[in-house]
């Protein structure tokens, strides 16, 4: 108890204090401003593409102190807030002298403190600046504080500062970080039994803990809907609600999603606070539990990384570096989605894709399936099993490894590297290493990124675009490239889309293929349908070896689950180019029937034949096109050497009308701009030049 004549002289000194305090302001402002840059730096958030929080990281003092501004918290809380700790917030200066003058009687008449006068702004100063004692002489200084403040920040800016500093027990900071520890959700969207609890735990953060001291805890939330009821903030009902609502018994970790994604981003820009990305939380959240309940069935070890990107934009929308960011085991921290790896039968596509677009092939074009010697390159099919003849469709749902040979020594795996390269997509070869037909089956490293990149290509028609997950402001996408002709595109696309999904699996129409690398270290599946694009890779950290691994069985189920349960829309795959049908085997012309190349990878014809070359228009050239006097376009004449007649040609993957009989004809082009020409002779041999094209 305090002598009366005591707190008088308490009351009286404070008043003179403060009215002193008040008159110097001036010349306290100059002297000594508030410490507002000291306010603790909040914690570093990475967003999602919707500005949702993925993954928050600790402060430097290991405090969780997430930036809150008024519009993030429900207008409840704010209610609730003010009514219960200022309610003449908006009215008073800094220092409420109404309050001050109530709890200075209530001091004199009691002999004790009965009800403090601390304002909101006040709270503000002794977060910002901490006092080191509980003196008179302290008190007065945060209440000079609060003065300054208020004539530096509106009332909003102090609200916000109230919001993210305000102590809620151990290392959180902030409503936000109380709100998604506590209720495992932003503060956005509360009940008032939770809003309440909010309010009340400021006061005294360590002893009213939910999670530590529950009866602490209830007893001050429930005086808090009691002065909510009596000031008329919420109803009788409401309140009788909120007191029979339960309240948290642990302590929840704050958000950790795309965990691999933030760290990169955090070495990137070691000083920012906000981390922008391109990703999608909810699909992001849903992918990653996909690969980690996948982890669950696998074997020791084993690691699970998924990516799904939309077609349209480029964005990546969805990375999982790695089932379980935190699993030893598995070596968690390591991101899968940037390791090169090789990529097994999942580069098949692009090779079946030159091919379609140099002419060389049909859907229904009939290629052996047989043991072959390729210069001491002897490729063997992944079960030791040939089908003889076999259709160019069949032998790639099937991904037959023969096949796939015969068609890169025919376009030559320089170009398939160069054509990728110019796209953007990463190909490493073995050191020292040139490009050899082992590409075919996965003898080279490449990252799940750069795969989904060239499977998006398939899904945009040949289109590349670059996959984006995080999103600088000063970062520029570059022009899209094409990877392959829309025509042979659409009918790699249309072959995937007819290969069976795996055992058990949801049906549903993706085009994907899968891969196995070489010893079972590596399991792909890569799909697509109009929309989105998403790749699977399983395996272990360590490259070893992992029995009975297979694209189709351990990769494939996994894809289809992360198509099922994405939450995305599915969309139809496109549909052909203008001009482009898939012939049945009786309508293709007879170069076109069967892929002529000999087992021994050497061309089907005499020695001393030498192969076609488009010697007009030549390689890169800019060609005028005339007009008639009616102003119609002119064709344009085509010239050729060597080579075997019939010769069949094409322009920009479009088979022309006729079969040429002669080493010149002619092409009516339907537009400006580049074109391709491909031009295949009665042995199969085939010579493309690229050109530019300008209506004159």
């Amino acid at each position: 108890m305090i002598r009366r004549g005591t707190a008088i002289g308490l009351v009286v000194a404070a008043c003179l204090s403060v009215g002193a305090a008040w008159l110097g302001l001036g010349a306290l402002d100059r002297a000594f401003p508030p410490p507002l840059e000291a306010a603790g730096k909040p914690s570093a958030e990475l967003l999602d593409a919707d500005g949702r929080l993925l993954r928050a990281f600790a402060t430097r003092e290991g405090r969780w102190r997430l930036k809150t501004h008024e519009a993030d918290v429900d207008p409840l809380l704010v209610k609730m807030l003010i009514a219960y700790e200022d309610r003449r917030f908006y009215s008073h200066a800094g220092i409420d002298s109404l309050a001050l003058g109530r709890a200075a009687l209530q001091l004199v008449g009691r002999g004790r403190i009965v009800s403090g006068a601390s304002t909101l702004s006040m709270q503000v100063a002794r977060l910002i600046e901490p006092r080191q004692s509980r003196s008179f002489l302290a008190k007065l200084r945060q209440a000079a504080r609060a003065v300054q403040i208020e004539r530096r920040l509106d009332k909003h800016a102090i609200l916000d500062l109230y919001l993210t500093h305000a102590p809620y027990g151990g290392n959180l900071e902030g409503v936000r970080a109380a709100s998604l520890a506590y209720f495992g959700k932003e503060p956005i969207r509360l009940t008032p039994a939770e809003a309440a609890l909010l309010v009340a735990l400021p006061q005294l953060p360590e002893r009213r803990r939910p999670d530590r001291f529950a009866g602490n805890a209830l007893a001050a939330r429930d005086r808090v809907l009691a002065r909510m009821e009596k000031a008329g903030v919420i109803s009788s009902q409401d309140r009788q609600t909120a007191e029979m609502a339960p309240l948290p018994k642990r302590r929840l970790e704050l958000p950790m999603l795309a965990a691999h994604l933030g760290d990169a981003e955090r070495r990137r820009q070691p000083d920012a606070l906000t981390y922008p990305t391109r990703l999608k939380k909810d699909v992001q959240a849903a992918l990653e539990t996909v690969a980690r309940q996948a982890a669950q069935r696998l074997p020791p070890k084993v690691a699970v990384a998924i990516i799904a990107a939309n077609i349209g934009s480029g964005d990546i929308i969805a990375r999982v570096g790695s089932a379980g960011y935190l699993d030893a085991s598995r070596s968690g921290w390591i991101d899968m989605t940037r390791i090169k790896r090789s990529p097994g039968s999942t580069l098949k596509p692009m090779i079946y894709g030159l091919a379609f677009e140099q002419g060389m092939i049909a859907q229904d074009t009939v290629i052996e399936d047989r043991p072959a010697d390729f210069a001491g390159y002897r490729p063997k099919n992944f079960d030791t099993h040939y089908q003889g003849d076999i259709s160019i469709r069949n032998a790639l749902q099937l991904s037959l490894n023969v096949p796939a040979v015969r068609l890169l020594e025919a376009v030559g795996p320089l170009q398939m590297l160069t054509r990728l390269k110019a796209a953007g997509i990463r190909l490493d070869l073995p050191q020292a290493g040139t490009p050899g037909l082992a590409i075919a089956l996965g003898g080279v490293g490449t990252t799940l990124k750069d795969l989904v990149a060239m499977y998006a290509a398939l899904a945009r028609q040949g289109e590349a675009i670059s996959l984006n997950d995080s999103l600088p402001s000063d970062t520029a996408r570059p022009d899209p490239v094409r990877l392959l002709e829309p025509a042979a595109a659409w009918n790699v696309s249309d072959i995937l889309s007819g290969v069976a999904p795996p055992a058990g699996a949801r049906t549903g129409r993706i085009a994907y293929k899968t891969g196995t690398s070489y010893g079972y270290r590596d399991a792909w599946s890569i799909g697509y349908d109009g929309r989105t694009v998403i790749g699977v890779w399983i395996g272990r950290a360590d490259n070893g070896a992992v029995p009975g691994l297979t694209g189709y069985g351990s990769a494939a189920p996994v894809l289809f689950e992360a198509f099922a349960r994405s939450g995305l829309a599915p969309s139809a795959l496109p549909t052909a180019p203008s001009g482009t049908v898939r012939l049945a085997k009786a309508e293709l012309g007879p170069s076109l029937r069967r892929f002529s190349r000999e087992t021994s990878g050497l061309i089907a014809v005499n020695s001393g034949d030498k192969p076609p070359v488009i010697v007009f228009p030549p390689e890169g050239a800019h060609v005028e096109l005339d007009r008639t006097a009616e102003g119609s376009t002119m064709p344009l004449t085509l010239k050729l050497q060597a080579g075997r007649a019939p010769f069949r040609w094409l322009a920009n993957g479009k088979t022309l009308p006729d079969l040429a009989r002669t080493r010149t004809t002619h092409w009516l082009p339907d537009g400006d701009g580049y074109s391709t020409l491909t031009v295949i002779d009665a042995a199969g041999r085939s010579a493309t030049v690229g050109i530019f094209l300008r209506e004159n």
